[in-house]
């Protein structure tokens, strides 16, 4: 394999296949590796095909499409706790809940004005159309029909009993329905768009690297685990793999994920030289890599429904959220209330009082930063992983007010009616905390989650700026042919589910990538 490869791509997940299809349909010669496993998109096992992507998570099958070991505390009261991030052919897009949400228009714009020019929204929606079957809106100007994922929104009709409780509440509560949350400035009531094809998720590995199986200039290499990147005289040429094997290509783009691709270029010598220092590596390029973290906080309160309004293990686990403004100063739509038909600890066993549904709010954008930092030059032992959650200030004010409209709700006639108790009594400790105030911080902070929208950790920004890794064309500072694409390269954690936003990274630097 050695010298045959205009490019490697690190990490065949969401970016990484959208990128690796997007050049190998320009003639580039590109070789993709994967720490996990290769498999046809036949051999997928059913749990993962599932529309309810519990059934994964609770599966013999877990430890090979997870990385088992990854921990991560969410806040500083919390202890780590396993940070689900997928391996293999597809990589998230394997785990994740197949939604399909686009971030707002407006946060392509924030990244444009803020210094990274070619990503804003009229410059970026060619690559949200190119990707998506939009099995609805695919006509419209700003959606896209016959692209590689399909875009499906489940009828209300066929909604669990959460999902039509809280879009009862909601309306009730003034909200508007709006068909399409992926239309320019849509708030209010909607339905989740999912990547799903008969309800049957569609991994990046289906619509991207299938098709182009039987390209001689398309490779993959499973089972790569990989160490770091070979650089000579300030350029990257190639990539050294934990088995001690190296490989040799004219570029190396890292699509290895929000803590992956930090690891990589932190065992190169490339991140913060104290950090590398202490751990004996030398230091080529002291950069801001693994700072910046960010993920959506969630609380969830849980719902005790009704045994025969119990969803199933093949139901699909959420249709229905809420995108709105807290009304605070900052981005439109900064919250989101969402439906959750089955509440994974109840399942899990893990709280026998949880009841068997939930609804959540979460912040859509978030100003706390947390850091993901190595631990040993080993390639095999996961990096630390603070996310530090809500330490800032108006995080907690944000969540406070999402919060206390979730109590709201609560009590609203819609979501009652669908409990067996009210839900009111099953939540009453929040609720108290909630009405004291000054204890209902520490109540979050111990029981926030996080979406698993991590972002930021390799930051895009102007060379000049300061706090940022690679330039707007997504280049490594300082190192010539090394590139990151993925979603650690966002400048913020966008208002939204970060699947989408992903793969139009690959889809975008797939064009625009100097060969």
């Amino acid at each position: 394999m050695t010298d045959s490869w205009d490019v490697i791509v690190v990490g065949a997940g969401s970016s990484g296949l959208a990128l690796a299809a997007r050049l190998a349909d320009r003639g580039a010669r590109v070789l993709i590796t994967e720490a996990g496993a290769d498999f046809r998109s036949d051999a997928l096992p059913t749990e993962w095909r599932s529309p309810n992507p519990i059934n994964g998570f609770l599966s013999h099958t877990r430890d090979e499409y997870l990385w088992t070991e990854l921990r991560a505390t969410r806040t500083e009261l919390q202890e780590p706790s396993l940070l689900w991030r997928g391996r293999g052919v597809g990589g998230s897009s394997i785990v994740n809940g197949q939604i399909a949400i686009r971030p707002p228009a407006e946060d392509f714009d924030e990244w444009a004005e803020a210094g990274c020019p070619g990503w804003s929204y009229a410059e970026v929606l060619p690559y949200l159309c190119r990707l998506e079957d939009d099995l609805e809106f695919g006509g419209e100007s700003f959606h896209g029909a016959g692209g590689p994922i399909p875009i499906y929104r489940h009828p209300v009709s066929a909604w669990g009993a959460v999902d039509k409780g809280l879009r009862a509440a909601a309306l009730e509560h003034g909200f508007p329905w709006i068909e399409d949350v992926n239309a320019p400035g849509a708030t209010g009531v909607s339905p989740y768009p999912i990547n799903s094809r008969d309800l049957r998720r569609v991994t990046t590995n289906d619509g991207y690297l299938e098709p182009r199986r039987g390209l001689a200039n398309l490779k993959v290499r499973a089972k790569a685990l990989v160490d770091s990147v070979l650089l000579r005289d300030g350029r990257a040429v190639g990539i050294r793999v934990a088995d001690g094997s190296q490989v040799e290509a004219g570029q190396v783009v890292l699509a290895a994920g929000v803590i992956g691709s930090a690891e990589i270029l932190m065992r190169s010598g490339i991140g913060p030289a104290a950090a590398l220092r202490s751990l004996g590596i030398p230091v080529v390029q002291d950069l801001p890599v693994g700072q910046n973290l960010q993920d959506h906080p969630v609380l969830r309160l849980s719902l005790p429904l009704r045994p025969e309004l119990a969803a199933g293990r093949e139901d699909r686990h959420t249709n229905c959220c809420v995108r709105y403004s807290s009304g605070l100063d900052g981005p439109a739509n900064d919250l989101m209330i969402v439906a959750m038909n089955q509440n994974v600890l109840a399942l899990q066993g893990a709280d026998t009082r949880a009841g068997s549904g939930a609804v959540g709010v979460w912040l859509n954008r978030a100003d706390s930063t947390g850091e993901v930092t190595l631990v040993s030059r080993d390639p095999r032992r996961s990096a630390r992983v603070r996310e530090r959650m809500l330490s800032d200030e108006t995080d907690l004010k944000r969540m406070r007010l999402g919060a206390q409209l979730l109590v709201d709700l609560l009590g609203s006639p819609a979501l009652k009616d669908i409990c067996a108790i009210d839900p009111r009594d099953v939540n009453r400790d929040f609720i108290e905390a909630a009405a004291g105030g000054a204890s209902v911080n520490d109540v979050l902070l111990r029981g926030v989650s996080d979406a698993q929208h991590g972002t930021s950790t390799c930051r895009m920004g102007a060379a000049d700026a300061g706090n940022v890794v690679v330039d707007p064309d997504c280049r490594v500072l300082g190192i010539d042919r090394l590139s990151v694409v993925d979603a650690s390269v966002l400048p913020f954690v966008p208002g939204a589910n970060t699947n989408l936003v992903a793969i139009m990274l690959g889809e975008v630097m797939g064009d625009r990538l100097t060969l």
